[in-house]
């Protein structure tokens, strides 16, 4: 099936150009190109029609959840006959395992899973299998250990009209692919008889499969809405696994369990031989324990640190098994990557592997972990830059690292790497290998920019904020800390001004994923008039009723404030007519010089085509899209006050996750007398 896009517009401004020249250049062989697309200018598009023409599978890669989520959105709507998935990393919390030699402090691991989120994962993988027609979201998180796509596609049930099931074969050949019987609790990744029929809720779908049994036979073949009743009668179904990490048929557990009770001698002979004592018998009781949790329960916590034994394709050192080799190993490596505010994106997929390997010598060298914990790892970059064959870096501030690759592959393929200027509009135009998309099709120019000074900024930004209230229009306001964005946030809460109340929300990297896109719309649908943020209120974001980006302390030198950190904050305002931007500085900084000098140049640009074309700019028009995933709000218990008693043992466990938050937060407002109590209470609930 090839793509289809569904769009009332057609490509306009800069979009046509940059449409044609990078299909032409994927059609020539160029296998790295870089789009450098204005905020607002319709980058998304530009590729959705990319992705139409070329009929290539693709991955797309976000630098983090909220955008993932948007883009997920975008596509889903530009591409409703077509698989569009969205694959992030399924934690709301992830405390990984540590040790601080200097403190003597061990740090287990600790996580709490978003149960709809592993559903989207395992959805993506599964609609690899079914087809190429496939458009993937993904965050960083892709380049993660799950596994061998071979065993996961080998590791499937084909369902027939006619075919003939012996019952306990069929309930065997469920539990391996992991579904669990249950009778009782009926949800995703479980299965129960019913007489003559056997229904199975599929991990990554929300439909039940019902099948229907004439003695050994299935008669009939049905998928089920669990809350509509809504049936649909099918002639086939292939069941994939209920996980995406499944072990193929190596070794037995056994000579598995042997092979890491002798790795275990060999790291406490080598401890020993050292003088290191404590970390010989630490490592050996360690994985003893591990091993009798293993052979007696079948899991522990941590078994990803032993996964390089389970995975018989796989030897120490070999790159870890992930989504890009979905792709690879299903489409041949003829798949589209791209990867979205690359200037971001790129380095933090570098930078991946080194934080990982850090933490996981240190557990290492002080006998926490065998050495096979350094092999459930993210990908190195040059395995990364490997297992991508086609890539597109989609950025407004691209940096020399892409336009450098870029510029290498054009030079070595059968594209000229002279650019014609009559079609590019900027410094851009003699750089291979990069597409420049400066138009928007609304006619919407990059705003104007105003220097201010720090002294008085606060009540000068109060009444910049009251001046758009009053028009309808929503205002953002960028900080260089998260407690200074709690603070003026606070701040502005307060003040007690009846004819024009500001509603405020901040916005930081400790708000989980879902709350963010809820912060976000109910800035869109005004139920918040100002919006304070750190870094998140960067790359990607749309939001058409912004019309005012206040930037405290633009003056200050580093990552926050460089150049591409400025322009992306300053695009934020791009999407309304009367948009404009507020840089509180004392001094004009080396960094603040060049991204308004940028700025500036596309907004002649921009305002020359205006005029030539006779185009009136005129602020995007956007419904707030529905959530993927509807956050739930309940008037949350007082975890303090249940008593654990009451409670049974998965219950228990949730509530003492609950109230080593609530300790921690305690702890952290420097409130520990109520830390105390609640620690006696979680001893309390562990001895139950």
């Amino acid at each position: 099936m090839s793509f289809s896009l569904n769009s009332p517009f057609q490509p306009s401004g800069d979009q046509p150009q940059a449409i044609d020249k990078l299909v032409s250049n994927l059609d020539a062989g160029v296998d790295k190109q870089v789009l450098m697309g204005v905020t607002g200018s319709g980058k998304t598009y530009t590729i959705a029609n990319v992705i139409a023409k070329t009929n290539l599978p693709t991955l797309i890669i976000s630098h983090n959840k909220t955008l993932a989520g948007q883009l997920y959105q975008e596509f889903k709507e530009l591409f409703p006959q077509n698989k569009v998935s969205y694959f992030v990393s399924y934690y709301d919390y992830y405390q990984p395992e540590a040790y601080i030699p200097s403190t003597d402090t061990y740090i287990a691991k600790e996580v709490e899973i978003n149960d709809l989120i592993d559903k989207l994962r395992l959805e993506a993988t599964s609609n690899l299998f079914s087809g190429p027609d496939n458009i993937t979201i993904a965050s960083v998180s892709c380049i993660y250990n799950i596994g061998d796509p071979v065993e996961f596609g080998s590791k499937t049930i084909r369902f027939d009209i006619g075919q003939e099931w012996n019952r306990r074969q069929l309930m065997e050949q469920l539990i391996s692919l992991f579904y669990a019987r249950s009778e009782v609790e009926f949800k995703r990744g479980t299965f129960r008889v019913r007489g003559e029929l056997v229904e199975i809720w599929p991990a990554y779908q929300d439909w039940i499969l019902v099948l229907e049994f004439e003695g050994f036979n299935i008669s009939k073949i049905t998928l089920r809405h669990p809350f509509s009743g809504h049936e649909t009668e099918e002639k086939s179904f292939v069941l994939y696994p209920a996980k995406q990490y499944v072990s193929g048929a190596g070794p037995d557990k056994k000579e598995i369990y042997q092979k890491i009770k002798n790795d275990m001698e060999l790291q406490a002979d080598m401890f020993k031989s050292q003088g290191k004592i404590l970390e010989a018998n630490r490592i050996r009781q360690r994985v003893e324990y591990d091993l009798e949790m293993l052979q007696e329960v079948g899991y522990i916590n941590g078994i990803e640190n032993y996964s390089i034994y389970f995975e018989h394709n796989r030897r120490p050192g070999d790159p870890p098994y992930t989504l890009i080799d979905y792709y690879n190993h299903l489409y041949h490596g003829n798949f589209l990557c791209i990867i979205d505010e690359s200037h971001v994106t790129v380095p933090q997929i570098g930078g991946m592997f080194a934080g990982d390997l850090a933490r996981k010598k240190t557990l290492v060298d002080f006998g926490f972990r065998l050495p096979s914990a350094y092999d459930n790892r993210p990908l190195k970059y040059d395995e990364f830059y490997a297992r991508t064959p086609k890539v597109i870096y989609v950025s407004a501030t691209p940096s020399d690292y892409e336009i450098d690759q870029a510029s290498r592959s054009i030079a070595s393929s059968t594209v000229s790497s002279t650019h014609d200027s009559s079609t590019q509009n900027s410094d851009y135009m003699n750089l291979p290998g990069v597409v420049e998309q400066l138009i928007r099709p609304t006619g919407l120019v990059d705003p104007p920019i105003t220097t201010k000074p720090t002294n008085g900024q606060i009540p000068d930004l109060l009444n910049q904020i009251k001046a758009k209230i009053e028009l309808g229009q929503r205002t953002l306001i960028v900080t260089l800390t998260k407690r200074m964005a709690e603070e003026l946030s606070s701040y502005l809460s307060d003040i007690n001004n009846t004819k024009t109340p500001i509603k405020v929300a901040y916005l930081h990297a400790d708000i989980n994923t879902l709350e963010r896109s809820e912060i976000l719309d109910n800035l869109r649908n005004g139920n918040y008039d100002v919006l304070v943020g750190v870094n998140l209120l960067r790359e990607g974001l749309d939001l058409p009723e912004v019309s005012l980006v206040a930037i405290l302390d633009a003056d200050q030198q580093g990552f926050l404030r460089s150049r591409s950190s400025l322009i992306q904050i300053m695009g934020r305002a791009s999407r309304n007519v009367g948009g404009e931007v507020i840089l509180y500085a004392d001094t004009v900084s080396p960094a603040m010089r060049q991204a308004i000098d940028e700025v500036n140049r596309r907004r002649k640009i921009q305002l020359k085509y205006n005029q030539d074309h006779h185009i009136t700019p005129s602020t995007v028009v956007k419904s707030v899209r529905p959530k993927i995933i509807e956050l739930i709000k309940t008037e949350k218990e007082d975890p303090s006050q249940v008593d654990p008693s009451s409670l049974t043992p998965p219950q228990r466990k949730k509530l003492i996750t609950e109230l080593k938050k609530q300790m921690r937060q305690f702890a952290s407002d420097l409130n520990f007398e109520e830390a105390i109590k609640v620690r006696d209470l979680i001893k309390k609930a562990e001895i139950i």
